[in-house]
């Protein structure tokens, strides 16, 4: 297969038209037609539908364009690591991040990374766990933070954050600051679907203690999430982090599950098939750094009496 037929299908993919593609990749219409059909024939495959708005893709063509997409960024990535200049990196690098990482994470990570990498380019990706252990098995991801993810042989995990999951409810009714695991069951959850890592990981400890929780609602966005919980609608659980990051501390209360409690870890996750660029480890470093930094604290006050903040 050839790289240039092959990064003439997928940029024709994206932008849905070869008259587009054409503008982009600076080449004539006719020998960007020529190029993706000479791909189609190589690989006997119909990869496009062509009409007269343009093209969509067959069932062939969505599965080349994901991987199609993943090798074009791998071959990006040695060209990178062949130019790579230890004083100051060029290249590309590009990070995955849950949605209530990306919120507090986004911003600080771009700044120190146009301070410290001028010639660098960083491309930040949302997305939920499972998607983006998929992008990095695939090469579309360089590096992610990943939420209690399942063991993976390919991938390797660096746990660089853990905080303790509570049982969210709507603000004003007295209760204890905790409640133990085995009253999780008396509560009506709004809670993600599988296989969301959050889920997935609070549905396995529950079934460690022989629980099954009462599922009411079933919603994926965490903002949502917490709307509904502050109307009373039902309850979550997350981390207080999580509370904070979208600004429902005033209308929601977090009680820490105890007895045993349930904690969720943050990793940095890499595949372990491929090397990481200079770019990519010097960019590691700077998440850990803001890490530690406390780009994930909850201010000071807002925390149960006597809650530790884990780490």
């Amino acid at each position: 297969m050839d790289l240039r037929q092959l990064e003439c299908f997928v940029r024709v993919a994206e932008l849905g038209s070869f008259t587009k593609a054409a503008a982009v990749l600076d080449v004539s219409q006719p020998v960007l037609s020529r190029q993706v059909r000479r791909l189609e024939l190589e690989l006997k495959k119909h990869l496009l539908y062509r009409n007269g708005r343009g093209v969509t893709l067959t069932e062939s063509g969505k599965r080349l364009l994901a991987h199609g997409r993943g090798i074009l960024h791998q071959v990006g990535l040695a060209r990178q690591e062949l130019e790579d200049q230890q004083a100051s990196p060029v290249g590309k690098v590009i990070v995955g991040l849950p949605p209530s990482v990306c919120r507090r994470l986004t911003v600080p990570l771009v700044a120190s990374f146009r301070r410290r990498f001028p010639k660098a380019s960083l491309g930040i990706v949302e997305g939920l766990t499972v998607a983006m252990q998929e992008a990095l098995l695939h090469g579309r991801l360089d590096v992610a933070m990943l939420y209690d993810p399942p063991p993976a042989p390919q991938l390797e995990y660096e746990r660089v954050w853990s905080e303790a999951l509570c049982l969210i409810s709507a603000a004003g009714a007295r209760a204890p600051a905790t409640v133990r695991m085995a009253e999780l069951a008396r509560y009506p959850l709004i809670i993600p679907s599988r296989p969301q890592a959050v889920r997935t990981h609070v549905e396995a400890e529950c079934a460690r203690h022989g629980m099954t929780l009462d599922i009411a609602l079933e919603i994926d966005a965490i903002p949502s999430v917490l709307d509904l919980v502050a109307r009373g609608t039902g309850h979550a659980i997350l981390s207080r982090t999580a509370i904070h990051t979208w600004g429902m501390s005033s209308v929601v209360r977090a009680r820490r599950i105890v007895g045993p409690g349930i904690v969720s870890r943050l990793v940095i996750a890499t595949s372990a098939q491929r090397p990481l660029t200079g770019l990519a480890r010097s960019t590691i470093a700077l998440i850990r750094s803001e890490i530690a930094g406390g780009v994930f604290a909850v201010p000071r006050g807002r925390r149960g009496a006597g809650e530790p903040q884990f780490q």
